[in-house]
């Protein structure tokens, strides 16, 4: 798919400044611009923060029926997991807490200090308990489908810098595999993102000013045009390459970070992931998908490009370059995003 592009603009700072003559007016009755005399009085109320989470075994079946204690600034607070080992803590003051998880039959977990400001949804990262030595029956609800959702929504969460999605880097590999309707509403989700709407504006700006694709024209028609054709290839990439035919194939269309071993097998692993991905049987397996993806939304291209560039060259060129692409995202995503990304889980298990 098209590489993430990272646009930042600084914005100058003005600093007015009063000369040391100036006298300042009187104050309104009953008004004081002294702010040591009622400290915070303009200040509004902090919007409540979240701790969400989900407990789970050395197996990787969900924990239902946990203790849960969470102490910290708004005192202390108790609940259990629920059936799919998830717990939630909402209505927070900022600050910083500490969970405690204890259980008949796992061992007992204390967390380091978790610091939440306002207004944020902390996810913790996916909590392992160890079963307690001689238990030959613990209770425990394992639901592939609900632990596949929480994966979701913890990756729909990472943004590098805060700002750019990385819904598509897994750092877990005992994740199960998302089923048909969470590949869709995956994809779905990141082509409505605002920054994938700027990077195809971008794009096409850059398209603009270099002259490509005079067919298109010049001025904001020019634009427009490129910027729909931008996007259109956008979408029915990441539609097809990776909801339509995974789900047909039976193929994770995730890149699964593996952060371990030397940074030449590392690289060879990244770029090897734009045309090996893994199945939902957990095997390594060719791309069809995400290369079928980019060839099909090239063979779509010829429905909209200017007439002098379309053809067999426009789908070959446009696949190859998306194939590329992908090569280079991935090897981004194993060196470079994890440590910018906010709510990346450290992995939980790499591949061997």
């Amino acid at each position: 798919m098209t590489v993430f592009l990272l646009l930042t603009t600084g914005w100058p700072a003005l600093q007015a400044q009063t000369s040391g003559n100036a006298q300042a007016l009187p104050d309104a009755p009953g008004f004081s611009t002294q702010t040591g005399s009622n400290p915070g009085a303009l200040a509004g109320p902090k919007p409540p923060a979240t701790i969400e989470g989900t407990v789970v075994d050395t197996n990787g079946d969900v924990i239902e029926g946990a203790r849960l204690v969470l102490d910290g600034p708004s005192g202390q607070r108790g609940m259990q997991s629920g059936s799919d080992g998830g717990f939630t803590f909402a209505g927070l003051a900022p600050g910083s807490y500490k969970l405690t998880i204890t259980g008949a039959d796992i061992s007992t977990w204390e967390s380091p200090a978790i610091v939440v400001e306002p207004g944020e949804t902390h996810f913790l990262p996916k909590i392992v308990l160890a079963l307690n030595a001689g238990v030959t029956e613990v209770h425990v609800t394992a639901n592939q489908e609900q632990i596949a959702e929480e994966e979701v929504h913890l990756e729909e969460s990472q943004r590098v810098l805060g700002i750019v999605p990385n819904f598509y880097s897994a750092y877990d590999w005992n994740t199960p595999p998302l089923n048909t309707r969470q590949k869709y509403a995956l994809a779905f989700r990141s082509e409505i993102d605002p920054i994938t709407f700027a990077g195809a504006a971008a794009l096409a700006g850059a398209e603009e000013y270099q002259g490509i694709y005079p067919g298109y024209g010049t001025g904001f028609s020019g634009f427009g045009k490129r910027f729909a054709a931008q996007y259109t290839n956008d979408f029915t990439s990441r539609m097809i390459g990776s909801a339509v035919l995974p789900s047909l194939f039976h193929q994770d269309p995730r890149y699964f970070y593996k952060g371990t071993g030397t940074i030449r097998s590392r690289a060879l692993y990244a770029i090897k992931s734009a045309f090996i991905c893994r199945g939902d049987n957990g095997h390594d397996e060719f791309d069809f998908s995400h290369i079928g993806g980019d060839f099909a939304a090239g063979t779509l291209a010829n429905l909209y490009y200017p007439e002098k560039n379309e053809g067999v060259s426009l789908v070959f060129v446009n696949g190859l370059i998306e194939i590329g692409g992908m090569a280079g995202t991935n090897l981004i995503r194993e060196f470079v995003l994890k440590g910018f990304t906010t709510h990346a889980s450290d992995p939980a298990a790499v591949k061997p």
